[in-house]
């Protein structure tokens, strides 16, 4: 199979689909690998670093797209890019597709077999390749809250620490999966009073067990939150519903209620995010202000520390990457039910529920899928 790695065009995002090693596994495999010239430059990786393991370099995304089987990515195709996509191509990339009906549609009309890192499974219910990149976001959130809660970035101007005889800041978790419990372990580890909300109560005993005495648990409740957000320095959107939109959490009437210049960091803006006055802002001009509130609303927090991120997102796909190559699409997902959830769009068909419901678009089963 040939795969193409396309550079990455999305507002500074630096990180690559596939590492030096990525390719020299897939080469070994006996397949051809086709990166685009200086895809891997801002995650650290030289063209030289591919073609030494066998890859081969090409110069514009169009002959990338046109020759190759499967593109493997970082994050969603943007329009110019979807525009090359065709109905005898595999996606593999994230792609996040339930509050972007743009994207959804032109995936559609390609006829492309999309498959999501986000959505893909393993055997504990978990998301295997959403984790990495949760693990790097949550232990990014504290850290650029902290930014904007800077008086210079129109923040409360509080240290998330404090010092002697000043208390530290308050800052309220949303969320206690990946996303949330790294973001409590660096927030209190800068000295922080950190809670983490969570609606799962063994989820809260895990983390009691765990952690207990870093940071405080605390039940989701809607009066719960209310109450909390008022005091709360920072607050840090961190739920998820795999592949769906994600709930909103903190309404604009609450933004009233809290401290002129908190700062709200929402995690899962990717997937419309979890407070009702978050859009979708950039690395170049990441914050901005609603009611007297900072908002942190950057779409690809790990692009920031894009040679972290790639490299910990590469060890993960690359067994799924293998095996789609391996075996083929089909074969593959016939193998392995987890990687059949990944699935979201082929021939012209959703096949992801979550995906469908939000955007009110026809949807079958992906084992439907198997059998066009």
């Amino acid at each position: 199979m040939i795969l193409g790695c396309p550079k990455e065009i999305k507002n500074q995002e630096y990180r690559v689909g596939i590492t030096p090693a990525a390719a020299a596994e897939a080469v070994s495999h006996g397949h051809t690998v086709l990166m685009e010239h200086a895809a891997g430059v801002g995650s650290g990786f030289p063209d030289q670093e591919y073609t030494s393991v066998g890859a081969n370099v090409v110069e514009t995304p169009q002959e990338l797209f046109s020759k190759s089987d499967m593109i493997v990515k970082v994050k969603e195709p943007q329009a110019s890019e979807r525009a090359m996509l065709r109905e005898d191509q595999v996606l593999f990339t994230y792609l996040h597709l339930a509050p972007d009906l743009p994207q959804t549609k032109d995936l559609l009309a390609s006829g492309v077999t999309a498959i999501a890192y986000e959505t893909v499974t393993d055997h504990n219910g978990g998301l295997p390749l959403l984790a990495p990149m949760s693990e790097v976001a949550g232990k990014l959130a504290p850290q650029v809250g902290s930014w904007a809660l800077q008086k210079a970035n129109g923040g409360l101007g509080t240290l998330l620490g404090g010092v002697p005889g000043v208390l530290p800041s308050e800052v309220l978790v949303i969320g206690g999966g990946n996303v949330g419990v790294h973001a409590a372990r660096v927030a209190a580890g800068m000295g922080a009073d950190v809670t983490i909300l969570d609606m799962s109560l063994p989820r809260m005993r895990y983390l009691d067990n765990v952690f207990g005495g870093l940071f405080k648990t605390g039940y989701a409740s809607r009066a719960n939150t209310a109450k909390l957000v008022q005091t709360a320095d920072m607050v840090v959107g961190a739920v998820l519903i795999p592949g769906a939109a994600a709930p909103k959490l903190i309404s604009r009437a609450q933004l009233s209620t809290m401290k002129p210049g908190a700062v709200l960091v929402d995690v899962a803006i990717d997937q419309g995010g979890c407070f009702e006055t978050s859009k979708a802002t950039t690395h170049d001009n990441p914050i901005y202000e609603v009611d007297g509130i900072i908002h942190y609303c950057v779409a690809n927090m790990p692009g920031a520390v894009a040679r972290t991120s790639t490299i910990a997102l590469g060890n993960a796909t690359i067994p799924f990457m293998l095996a789609l190559a391996d075996k083929g699409w089909k074969k593959a997902c016939e193998n392995d039910p987890h990687l059949l959830n990944g699935l979201n769009t082929h021939k012209g068909k959703l096949t992801y529920a979550a995906v469908g419901k939000a955007l009110n678009i026809d949807f079958i089963e992906p084992t439907e899928a198997l059998k066009l």
